[in-house]
């Protein structure tokens, strides 16, 4: 059974750092792609980082480059978003997500991912 557990959500000030760590069990890590989606009340769940299986392959949503690092340890089964320079607009619940299809070149289409997590909120007060 795959489970995927998101922490390090909380509120923080505009210009803040948050460190979001996801700890997935039950699969074999480094076969899944894994990415950060989020979502505001009354909008769609939108892409916000993706890794590939080994590490060596991001991508990221234009808003977010320059200030949100995803990264992963698979000796952990772990993967983290590191967001800087937070603005208000981050503020979403925010979920991470497993793809085996795409583990090489990951996907940034949240249909390709099979699992979920149950979100961890991210508050930005201006």
């Amino acid at each position: 059974q795959v489970q995927l557990v998101e922490s390090g959500g909380g509120l923080v000030q505009t210009g803040g750092s948050l460190r979001l760590s996801c700890a997935a069990s039950g699969l074999t890590f480094s076969r899944y792609a894994m990415g950060w989606f989020r979502q505001v009340p009354g909008k769609e769940r939108e892409f916000v980082a993706t890794i590939s299986g080994s590490g060596g392959v991001t991508y990221y949503r234009d808003s977010v480059k320059g200030r949100f690092t995803i990264s992963r340890d698979n000796a952990k089964n772990t993967v983290y978003l590191q967001m800087n320079s937070l603005k208000p607009e981050d503020a979403a619940e925010y979920y991470c997500a497993a793809d085996p299809h795409n583990f090489r070149i990951p996907s940034v289409s949240e249909r390709d991912y099979d699992y979920w997590g149950q979100g961890t909120q991210v508050t930005v007060s201006s």
